[in-house]
């Protein structure tokens, strides 16, 4: 079966705050964290919510974000070890699957600080992820003349390590602090330098940086599952030792309403919001160009489909009158697949955390958003 007639899987998503103390003392002698400290956690639930638990078809988010509220309204002000005795982020994601009044989950995340988190995933595995930066220089140099990326700019790019814990082998799961020192090293090597000066790196396109981390990271970190690299703020590239994928995100202002919920329900009326999309690409590598796919297509190839939502009434369209995130994420998606073939996934977040993800395939990390 083709990439195009495969069938869409659907997840929903929901996210909630809660600020919280804690201690984690299985970490070695003198760790900070062994001493009482507070987050101000993020939490989301990623699950196939299915029909018949919802009020309203089209009000899987809205009902799935209830119920994570609710489990993060009991650990919100207080003390995690009154709740779980050894309060690890990955131990955290799963008190709160357990406690979570809600069907068809796949994977809950948390995310403790703005740079780190964790998802622990269906098959309870928990993938730990840090957050780091560094500044450089790069050009690319077989694109086309005249492509902007030909000539030297620069970034400031963002990494995410993802480690699989339940891979390490350990007792002990993989610490933050282990990943900041296989990280230190090979951030030296390419902080404020001009990439295609570092060996490996002579066209250091998104795909060829997240490859090349890969190279180095993992001879010291057998656990690692992705490495991300931000391009900039609203693209990238996800390497997992075999394959490429891409993302680009857009900001879309739209007015809507949820013509099938209740009246009594605000959703009901006209409302708007503020969509984060993100468009998820894979393809082979082109071998000349190190890249799978330009993003400046994927902006242009995009460019007719966003100026018909963005800043527009989408209950107004016939296919988008439902208005939920599911809907318009799978049109989203059956629409922009007859351009970009490559395609493999939407997310469409109305709010922080709080949306749709449809495609073909629905793996790989969880970012955020």
């Amino acid at each position: 079966m083709t990439e195009t007639t495969s069938p869409l899987a659907i997840f929903h998503a929901a996210s909630s705050r809660f600020e919280a103390a804690r201690k984690v003392e299985i970490l070695p002698a003198g760790h900070r964290c062994r001493r009482m400290h507070g987050h101000g956690f993020t939490t989301t639930a990623y699950a196939a919510v299915p029909a018949d638990w919802v009020a309203y078809p089209g009000g899987e988010v809205e009902a799935l974000q209830r119920q994570i509220n609710r489990c993060a309204e009991v650990l919100s002000y207080g003390v995690l070890n009154e709740h779980l005795a050894q309060p690890t982020d990955e131990n955290l994601a799963r008190w709160i699957r357990e406690h979570l009044d809600a069907p068809g989950i796949d994977r809950i995340a948390v995310q403790s600080t703005p740079n780190q988190g964790v998802e622990v995933d269906a098959r309870d595995h928990a993938h730990i992820w840090r957050r780091y930066g560094f500044q450089a220089a790069h050009r690319l140099p077989h694109v086309p003349f005249g492509h902007k990326c030909g000539r030297l700019h620069g970034h400031g790019f963002q990494v995410i390590v993802h480690a699989d814990q339940d891979l390490a082998g350990a007792d002990l799961s993989i610490d933050y602090d282990y990943l900041d020192e296989i990280w230190a090293p090979i951030a030296a090597q390419v902080n404020y330098r001009c990439l295609n000066e570092v060996r490996g790196l002579e066209n250091p396109t998104s795909e060829m940086i997240s490859s090349w981390l890969w190279q180095h990271l993992k001879p010291a970190l057998p656990a690692l599952s992705w490495v991300t690299v931000y391009e900039t703020a609203s693209c990238g590239a996800t390497f997992d030792g075999s394959n490429y994928r891409i993302w680009k995100d857009f900001t879309i202002d739209s007015a809507v309403r949820h013509r099938r919920a209740p009246a009594d329900n605000p959703r009901h009326d006209v409302h708007g919001h503020t969509y984060t999309l993100r468009l998820h690409l894979r393809a082979p590598l082109d071998q000349i160009m190190g890249w799978t796919i330009d993003f400046g297509d994927v902006k242009a190839v995009f460019d007719p489909i966003f100026k018909a939502l963005d800043h527009h009434p989408l209950h107004e369209r016939p296919e988008l009158a439902d208005g939920d995130t599911t809907t318009i994420a799978r049109w989203l998606h059956e629409t922009t697949q007859c351009e970009l073939p490559q395609l493999a996934r939407v997310d469409l977040f109305e709010s922080e955390g709080c949306g749709s993800l449809v495609g073909v395939d629905l793996s790989g990390p969880a970012l955020p958003v």
